[in-house]
């Protein structure tokens, strides 16, 4: 389940970076920043550092990085829910209770997510498989997108003929389809059409790499699109 912004916020409010991590790692002021060994490798050279000021701990040695949340998961193995939980109680804060409505936002965010997931993958399956499409991938290479960087980003490409959605009918509702953003509905023909067709398509993700929107290019010179879209805002997406 998604916690409210506002109640991580209030946590992290609550809570120096340093007393956290202090339980764990010895740690010693230098200047603004605290340092010390580091508590993902053995060292006898500190090279982890908190910044109070700034929210976050970093470590060079390994690079390493995040704020308390993400130190008491990858330091005590502790999921996310479990982090928020042990914080909570550390910072004088009552466990969050999931409302009706959190729950229904939730199921909300996974339809939205993976209604992005399952759209990127297929029109980078498409840009990667279809021999039709490798004169795209000439064309991002031409622009010194290695293979891999195409492969990596799941950059993808969206014909005009083929149809997500009919592909995908059942899996959707018919809110989820409508708030996404990935299509427009055409009232003369009552029917939903792909707002990036004939596009090359770049994948917009979450800091946790979760795909919230996408951006697209034509790249046919006789195309009457905008040369540019982005997704619209939506629900989940700024």
């Amino acid at each position: 389940m998604k916690y409210p912004k506002e109640y991580l916020d209030e946590i992290k409010t609550r809570l120096k970076v340093s007393s956290v991590v202090s339980k764990y790692v010895q740690l010693k002021r230098r200047g603004k920043e605290f340092v010390g060994l580091s508590p993902f490798k053995n060292e006898k050279t500190p090279s982890f550092t908190v910044n109070d000021e700034k929210g976050f701990f970093h470590c060079f040695s390994t690079a390493e990085h995040g704020n308390i949340f993400d130190f008491l998961m990858k330091t005590q193995n502790l999921k996310f829910g479990e982090a928020v939980r042990t914080l909570a109680s550390q910072a004088g804060m009552r466990p969050y209770t999931f409302s009706k409505a959190d729950e229904e936002r939730e199921k909300s965010w996974n339809e939205y997510v993976g209604i992005y997931s399952d759209y990127i993958n297929f029109c980078h399956n498409e840009l990667l498989k279809n021999p039709i499409n490798k004169y795209f991938i000439e064309y991002l290479k031409k622009r010194n997108l290695s293979f891999n960087t195409i492969k990596n980003f799941k950059i993808g490409y969206v014909q005009n003929h083929v149809n997500f959605l009919k592909l995908h009918a059942n899996k959707f509702s018919e809110n989820t389809i409508k708030d996404c953003g990935l299509f427009y509905f055409d009232e003369k023909k009552n029917s939903y059409f792909d707002r990036f067709r004939e596009r090359i398509i770049f994948p917009i993700n979450s800091l946790i790499g979760q795909p919230l929107a996408i951006g697209g290019r034509t790249v046919k010179k006789d195309s009457y699109y905008a040369k540019y879209i982005n997704s619209p805002e939506t629900q989940f997406f700024k």
